[in-house]
Parts: structure tokens; C-alpha cells; sequence
């Protein structure tokens, strides 16, 4: 078992007890920063030589003791394996000091853990939400592909759950696309925000040294450096950014969860989940449960309380660093592994589901979900909406106390109803036919679903390109 290494002590009588080391240790969840704090530490001994506090023999054994590091970190359990450093900070200066001798006592000159910490999750996070991103890009391609296969397909709209207006399939899968591309479009600007330079501000009143800030912003793909170096120390803003953009991106993965819960369970019935994706129950032999849906449901739950977790953690800390921060990591962490899981989970469910077209078209003709249609179509004739609106409601009444569904009344029998409903409007009955009439953008209309598929086509097209991998 190796000896830790600590970055301070010398103001110490007597070392931690047992008892504190254990309770603030974080080796164990934030390693997962290994390959960041390597990299960052590349290149700041590239600003010390420059600045001359390294010679150029000590910043060769210094760089192939971090190669070396990165090297065996591909095997991460064998590498961490009786360390008892306090983080993965003392970790990689421990082996430093390892593989470089002397110079490594070098490595850490004007450097604070504090900007080391920032340095690090940012490195780590915009990687992440990268991918994360980039999730979201296959999740519409399964929604936009799952809309293509049934072009066509009429299903009822809902508001309060109830039964409103007909839409096409598509147009109910492209609200859900809108909501993801915001998703991206969130991300996209968190990331933005993750993407600043923090190395070079020191503890928190700045580096004591000449740093060329720049230089080390460029070398690491940094777009710029920070402007204060108390905010830098005291900042966990770029985190919260990201877990309230995840919290959102799980909110709508659980919205569609529980949309596709009900449309496939028995009551609905014109969703079908696939095997792949569904599971069975111990007692009932007749059951499929929609498991997977119920799961992305319920972690949206644990990507929210990641969320509020680090909230009220930084609410009353004064500035600048406190170690209140070291509880930054595990729910970002967290909340990275569950947003991503339940994209995949949700891609693969979407790639497997079918629609029964039938079944979904019978029940947007079952229900009155024509009557704004003729409302609006007697509105379109000179007939004044609320008048309109108060004959339709008469109409469906009477429908309802005769148990009459929309199709079954004929031209004739609209007419003796009331005169204002013409032979023309009996066409409007068929949910099918009050769809041509919503082609302003943004509707359900056949030409406007088209115009709107195409353009959200062209959208993933250009969020692919500007997502790496």
C-alpha cells in the first residue's frame, strides 16, 4: 500500500485523525477526472517552463512521468489499487514524484487545488456534454424515423387527457423533437459557458506568476479565460447550468414515457412496445410491462435531485472555495450517467415501438374531435365563432345523449339540425378533412407536417456536424 501524499501539513502539530481522512476522502468517485487532471497538468508545466520556474530537463521528466500515468490509467482499478491519497490530485503528484524525482516538487508552484478542481470538471464536462448532445441527435433520428413509418396515421390529441382535436402522427412525434432540439440548443450554450479557462487564478486572488493565460487556454481548446479569480474559486454556476439543462432534457424523456406508457397499455391499445424493451411478470403469466418507459420516468426524478442537491448546497456559502464544494461531483456524475442512459434507453424503445394506425384513427373519429372544425368552419363563412361554437356544443348534446358518434350523422340529418350546417360541412366530420385546414406553420396539416419534418430533418443534419464524437 502506498504512502499518501498531501499537498499541505507543514502548519500541523499532529496529522488527521483516521476518522476525518476517510470522511472527506474523494479518490473514490472523482478518479473519474484522472485523464482531465493529466492533461491540465501537461499543460500548465508547458506555462511554468515558459515562465522558468521549470528547466527544460525538468519539464521532460515531469511530461513522461504524466505520459506514463496516462499510460497505465487505462487500467484504472490496477492504478488506483491501495491509494490512499485524499483525491485524484495527490494521486497524480504522488506518481509524479514517482517517475520524476525532484522536479516534481516543481509541479504545483503558483497552482491551487481550487482552480486544479475547476480545471478539471470543465475539461471532463464539455467532453460529456458533447456526448450527451450528441445522444439527443440519435434520439431524434429514432423519433423522426419512427414518424416516417407511418406518414399518414391520424391519433387523438389530448388536453387535460381528454380527447380534443385530431393531429397527425408525425406532428405529435415533431413536439417532442422541438422539445429535444431545445434540449441540444441548452446544452449547447452550457457548454459555452463550461468552456473557459480557470487555470491561472490561484487560490483566489490570482497567480503570483506570469502566466500566459491565453497560451494555456489555446493549448487546452479553451474559447477564453476567466475575468475574476474569486469568482473562479467560489463558481460551481457551469455545473448547475448543466444539471438544470439535464433536468429539463429528463423532464421531457419522462413527458414521453408516460405518453407511450398509456398509449400502449390495454385501455389505449394502439401502441405496441417491443420485446426488447418490455419485461414480464413473476405471477401473471399474460403480462408485458413497459418497464423501460417506467424507469426513464422515474430517474428523471434522480437527475432533478441532482440538481437541487448541489442548489442548496451553494446557496449560503460565502465566497470564495469551501469544502461544501467537494459535493459538487457525485451528482453531476450521477446526473451525467442517467441523462445518458436514458437517452440510449429511449432511442432503442422508439427504434422498436409500432403505431396501429386503425385503432388510433378510431379514436379520433369516436370522440367529438371534429367540433372545433366546424365551429371554425362556420367562423370561416361570416357565422360569428361564439355562436358557432355555442350550435356545435348543442350538436355534440345531442350526439352524446344519442350515442352518436361524428360519422354516423348524415348530410340530411345535419341540415334538419340546424340550416347553417350545409351539405359542405358534412365532410368536416371525418377528422381527416378538418386537418386541411390547419397548414399555417406550425400546425397539423399535411403540408405544414411535411415543410416542419423536412426542416427538422435539416436541423439534425447541422446538430450532427457540430457534435463531435
Amino acid at each position: 500500500m502506498s504512502e499518501p501524499l498531501k499537498l499541505w501539513g507543514g502548519r500541523f502539530a499532529d496529522g488527521p485523525s483516521a476518522l476525518f481522512e476517510r470522511y472527506s476522502r474523494s479518490l473514490h468517485f472523482d478518479s473519474r477526472l484522472l485523464a482531465a487532471d493529466i492533461r491540465g497538468s501537461k499543460a500548465f508545466a508547458n506555462a511554468l517552463l515558459r515562465v522558468g520556474i521549470l528547466n527544460d530537463d525538468e519539464h521532460r521528466a515531469i511530461f513522461a512521468a504524466l505520459q506514463k500515468i496516462d499510460q497505465e490509467s487505462a487500467d484504472l482499478p490496477a492504478l488506483l489499487a491501495g491509494a490512499m491519497e485524499e483525491d485524484v490530485h495527490s494521486l497524480v503528484i504522488r506518481k509524479v514524484h514517482e517517475y520524476a524525482g525532484k522536479a516534481a516538487e516543481k509541479i504545483h508552484t503558483g497552482r491551487s487545488r481550487n482552480e486544479q478542481v475547476s480545471l478539471d470538471v470543465r475539461l471532463w464536462l464539455r467532453e460529456e456534454i458533447d456526448n450527451t448532445r450528441h445522444g439527443i441527435c440519435d434520439l431524434l433520428e429514432a423519433l423522426l424515423a419512427f414518424a416516417d413509418r407511418y406518414p399518414d396515421a391520424v391519433i387523438p390529441g389530448y388536453t387535460h387527457l381528454r380527447r380534443a382535436q385530431a393531429v397527425l402522427w408525425p406532428h405529435y412525434l415533431l413536439a417532442y423533437c422541438d422539445m429535444f432540439r431545445r434540449d441540444w440548443q441548452r446544452l449547447t450554450e452550457v457548454r459555452a459557458r463550461v468552456n473557459v479557462l480557470p487555470l491561472g487564478s490561484g487560490a483566489l486572488a490570482g497567480s503570483g506568476f506570469p502566466l500566459d493565460r491565453d497560451q494555456i487556454a489555446h493549448e487546452l481548446e479553451f474559447d477564453s479565460v476567466t475575468t475574476n479569480s474569486m469568482d473562479v474559486s467560489a463558481d460551481r454556476d457551469f455545473v448547475m447550468d448543466f444539471l438544470h439543462a439535464a433536468s429539463m432534457a429528463a423532464l421531457h424523456l419522462s413527458r414521453l414515457a408516460e405518453d407511450w406508457i398509456l398509449y400502449s397499455s390495454d385501455e389505449f391499445g394502439w401502441m405496441e412496445l417491443s420485446d426488447a424493451v418490455t419485461s414480464g411478470s413473476s405471477l401473471m403469466p399474460q403480462k408485458k410491462n413497459p418497464d423501460s418507459l417506467e424507469l426513464i420516468r422515474g430517474k428523471c426524478g434522480r437527475v432533478h435531485g441532482s440538481y437541487s442537491s448541489l442548489f442548496v448546497t451553494m446557496k449560503g456559502l460565502p465566497l470564495t472555495y469551501n469544502r461544501d464544494m467537494q459535493e459538487d461531483k457525485e451528482p453531476l456524475f450521477d446526473a451525467v450517467d442517467t441523462i445518458q442512459h436514458s437517452l440510449a434507453m429511449a432511442t432503442e424503445v422508439a427504434k422498436g415501438a409500432t403505431l396501429r394506425p386503425a385503432i388510433a384513427e378510431a379514436a379520433a373519429e369516436e370522440g367529438w374531435l371534429v367540433a372545433t372544425d366546424l365551429a371554425e368552419a362556420l367562423a370561416r363563412e361570416g357565422f360569428p365563432f361564439h355562436a358557432g361554437h355555442q350550435l356545435v356544443g348543442r350538436l355534440v348534446l345531442e350526439s352524446v345523449q344519442k350515442g352518436k358518434k361524428p360519422t354516423e350523422w348524415t348530410a340530411d340529418e345535419l341540415k334538419a339540425f340546424a340550416p347553417e350546417f350545409h351539405d359542405g360541412l358534412a365532410r368536416l366530420l371525418h377528422p381527416r378533412e378538418g386537418m386541411k385546414t390547419r397548414e399555417a406553420p406550425g400546425g397539423t396539416g399535411p403540408g405544414a407536417v411535411g415543410k416542419a419534418l423536412a426542416a427538422t430533418k435539416a436541423s439534425l443534419a447541422i446538430m450532427r456536424n457540430q457534435t463531435p464524437i
